[in-house]
């Protein structure tokens, strides 16, 4: 087990997403997980129909003490849900690991359409916390609510992409599951470069947690000091087997399989 991360993030209790699905795929890759919970949430496959924050001082503690003393190799954040979560979260990175590489996952809207970051709060987000990020990892949903601009294909993708460099992070992977056509487009865009991965598109309703899990199994990478291109190949590639292989549970959209073996790296 090598690659120490830590995730700051909401519990999902029905175990397809969030800090559940973040452990999950950590553990899988051969990291190690550490946790600071931002919010209970209750849900399953067919919604979230409750929210019960973490009080900010509580998450400072927490992050505090599992990086005095655990350490991380990477920290990865998830649904930080208002503004003064994020103003408590940057203070720790600040203070604490000002050069430990972050994958932020701009967590607003869950699988089934519920509102998971306060409007209000977009702006502490791009102005405060992308700007530490060494990749974020929008969906084309997150990316426009960010840039306030239309993306229908992996043109606008890349315009939205930087965008969001602008705005201070090294790195923007940009996801294109959202739209039309046989095979799902994301592009990894940095300001020298735009790489391009395609994989074929599943038809399947299992894909709850599919974001969580992109950003973990991206941060397990970094923590293992792969390149950040390998980091994201490795990623999708674990994200499309967890999809293949559902293992079908709930009535909505269900989880992924982040049991199953990938290759070595």
């Amino acid at each position: 087990m090598r690659g120490r991360v830590l995730i700051v993030a909401g519990s999902d209790s029905g175990g397809g997403a969030g800090i559940q699905g973040d452990l999950k795929t950590v553990t899988a890759l051969s990291g190690y997980a550490a946790t600071a919970l931002t919010a209970l949430t209750a849900q399953n496959t067919r919604g979230v129909f409750g929210i019960l924050a973490v009080p900010p001082d509580f998450i400072i503690q927490q992050m505090r003490l599992v990086l005095e003393d655990i350490g991380a190799d990477c920290i990865k954040t998830g649904m930080l849900h208002n503004s003064v979560v994020i103003d408590a979260v940057v203070g720790v990175l600040a203070d604490m690991a000002p050069k430990t590489p972050l994958v932020v996952d701009p967590v607003m809207f869950a699988k089934g359409g519920a509102a998971l970051l306060d409007p209000a709060a977009r702006e502490s987000l791009s102005t405060r916390l992308l700007p530490r990020a060494t990749v974020v990892t929008p969906n084309t949903e997150e990316a426009e609510a960010l840039t306030g601009i239309a993306i229908t294909d992996p043109d606008a993708m890349v315009v939205a992409a930087r965008i969001l460099l602008d705005l201070g992070p090294q790195a923007v992977l940009i996801k294109g599951g959202h739209l039309p056509g046989e095979n799902v487009i994301n592009l990894l865009v940095t300001a020298q470069s735009v790489h391009r991965f395609v994989q074929p598109r599943l038809e399947s309703p299992h894909t709850h947690g599919t974001g969580c899990t992109l950003a973990s199994a991206v941060a397990t990478g970094l923590a293992q000091n792969l390149s950040l291109v390998a980091a994201v190949e490795r990623a999708l590639d674990y994200v499309h087997e967890a999809i293949r292989s559902a293992p079908g549970l709930g009535g909505g959209h269900g989880p992924l399989n982040h049991a199953h073996t990938v290759r070595p790296q």
